[in-house]
């Protein structure tokens, strides 16, 4: 069964409208939890309750609602917050063309893939291959789920990409955390050793050899409790180098 469009719109660039769609391009395989009561095994529920009512509140009694700095609270209906993207709430709006090596890993959040939207296939190929040959990356602004969000539009395994980005702002800086600075650099015969070593590991990247072992393992403690086995840890111990031993350690991963 195909995938359905998350978000219909154009994508502009000056003036030239690329009717496009928003598809998700990755799915969460993370294995979820509920909450139930070990002694019944009965699943917790999660109840919306007024604290001045003390009583239980309906979804269509639950609006959103913004807190003032002097403790008021402003309530917003779903069509007042729409009517903050006013015109853009259907846009992609491209500002900037630029080369996708300026573009720090950092600031990508979550992928999408764009397709053509109705009529718009000769559009859409267009930017697609001017992106290609030019090797340029489009940035702009995207409204979606009462939230504007930065973008990078680019080729894209035969379609577009479209990554979200975080702003500039939402970066943490290394220079704002308590990082302890080296206190000495690494010796010549250090640094000609970890070069061999990562000479020695290198490969060409192949995502599908790059499974969640981790999400594999919690899996089988899951049907070998299921089956009534008995689950008891059993820690590893992990070596420790100290620094004293860095040579130690290198000439031995060699």
């Amino acid at each position: 069964m195909a995938a359905r469009s998350l978000w219909n719109g154009t994508l502009t660039f000056g003036l030239v409208n690329v009717p496009v769609k928003v598809y998700t391009a990755t799915e969460s395989k993370s294995i979820h939890f509920h909450q139930v009561h070990l002694k019944d095994e009965a699943r917790i529920e999660h109840r919306k309750v007024c604290p001045k009512e003390d009583k239980e509140v309906d979804s269509d009694e639950i609006v959103k609602g913004y807190e003032l700095s002097s403790g008021g609270i402003v309530v917003l209906s779903k069509d007042e917050i729409a009517a903050a993207a006013g015109e853009n709430a259907k846009l992609i709006d491209v500002e900037h063309f630029v080369p996708g090596e300026d573009i720090d890993p950092v600031f990508y959040e979550k992928t999408y893939y764009l397709g053509a939207g109705d009529d718009g296939e000769d559009a859409f190929r267009l930017l697609r291959k001017a992106l290609e040959e030019s090797g340029k990356v489009a940035i702009g602004r995207w409204v979606f789920h009462d939230r504007e969000r930065l973008v990078a539009v680019r080729p894209l395994d035969g379609v577009l990409g479209m990554h979200v980005m975080n702003f500039h702002d939402e970066i943490v800086e290394p220079d704002d955390l308590d990082l302890p600075s080296p206190q000495k650099n690494p010796t010549e015969r250090e640094l000609e050793m970890a070069k061999k070593l990562v000479n020695s590991l290198k490969a060409k990247f192949e995502p599908h050899k790059y499974a969640d072992s981790y999400r594999e393992a919690v899996l089988q403690v899951i049907e070998r409790k299921a089956k009534g086995e008995e689950i008891v840890e059993e820690p590893e111990e992990t070596k420790q180098h100290d620094s004293d031993d860095l040579m130690a350690a290198l000439e031995a991963s060699l």
